[in-house]
């Protein structure tokens, strides 16, 4: 009687197998990420009414006096009948824009003080695919930094974004604290979300080289309330996450005011950087609503200030 016998896989086939199983794992995981991101927009396109900026377009937006030099072909005459001034139509600005987004995935944003608190890296990643979804619904063409897809828009460009930051969040021991050095086009966006706890000097470096290229940009540094606040006492063991090693407190209450100060001092230096390039930042902790980050984003986008055409 023969025995059958069994063909070992190939390389090929045992890689497909591994994609395979990884695309399963992205699977599950993206579900819950998408929809607290999707929560999020709901809600903050609750508060949302367009830019409301002039410029060219399809969609009016007001009327406005006409004044010497204005395009007379401008002019509504049907407006202008009813008064005795004349009237000019103004088109909200359709023309859209590329913003770059980029999450600090590194070990120092896996921290989270109590269980019922998201990690810093969970809450950047939900706070930045929000707002790419509020962005791509307005139109706008939303990307990755270093990522070789273009920005783009559209229906699922909030899922395309969620698998990607699903990959680079599988092993934070390789995900780096700092931005990729990516040329981007002049005048576009970047959203950098990260704890920003790196050396001030490494930021500087990343903001101007940013800055250099015409890059309007906008830091979104989240923390968590422990690190905001410092409310540990008595006996503690402090550990690195990034190789800084540990250091045992015998009385931690002892170094409070020394450590608000010293975090005082790196956030004045941030916004000091981001001013000085013509950039903005802003703070949000952990225990937060989320929707009020993301609005907050979204109208530091818009407003036209930050427009610079």
């Amino acid at each position: 009687m023969a025995i059958g016998s069994t063909t070992p896989p190939t390389e090929a086939q045992i890689a497909r197998d591994r994609q395979k199983a990884e695309a399963a794992a992205v699977a599950e995981r993206l579900p819950p990420l998408l929809l607290a991101a999707e929560r999020i927009a709901a809600t903050v396109e609750q508060g949302v009414h367009g830019r409301r900026r002039t410029g060219p377009g399809e969609v009016f937006w007001q009327y406005r006096p006409y004044y010497p030099g204005d395009e007379l072909k401008r002019l509504d005459w049907r407006a202008s009948a009813k008064t005795d001034r004349l009237y000019l139509r103004q088109l909200e600005w359709s023309a859209s824009q590329s913003v770059y987004l980029w999450c600090d995935l590194s070990p120092s944003m896996t921290y989270a003080s109590q269980r019922d608190l998201a990690t810093k890296a969970s809450r950047a990643q939900v706070l930045a695919l929000a707002l790419a979804s509020v962005l791509s619904r307005a139109g706008e063409r939303v990307g990755l930094l270093g990522n070789p897809e273009p920005p783009s828009a559209g229906r699922f460009v909030t899922e395309r974004l969620a698998e990607r930051l699903y990959i680079n969040a599988r092993n934070p021991a390789l995900a780096p604290s700092l931005p990729p050095a990516a040329d981007l086009p002049a005048h576009s966006h970047a959203l950098l979300v990260s704890d920003f706890l790196s050396p001030i000097e490494d930021w500087q470096d990343v903001i101007a080289r940013f800055a250099g290229r015409n890059v309007h940009g906008h830091l979104l540094q989240v923390l968590d309330p422990a690190e905001q606040s410092m409310p540990f006492t008595g006996r503690v063991r402090f550990l690195g996450l990034e190789r800084e090693g540990d250091v045992l407190m015998s009385r931690a209450e002892s170094i409070r005011t020394q450590y608000l100060d010293r975090l005082a001092a790196h956030q004045d230096a941030l916004r000091d950087l981001a001013r000085h390039a013509g950039w903005s930042m802003t703070v949000h902790v952990t225990d937060a609503p989320p929707a009020a980050a993301v609005l907050a984003l979204y109208q530091w986008l818009a407003a036209d200030r930050r427009l610079r055409r």
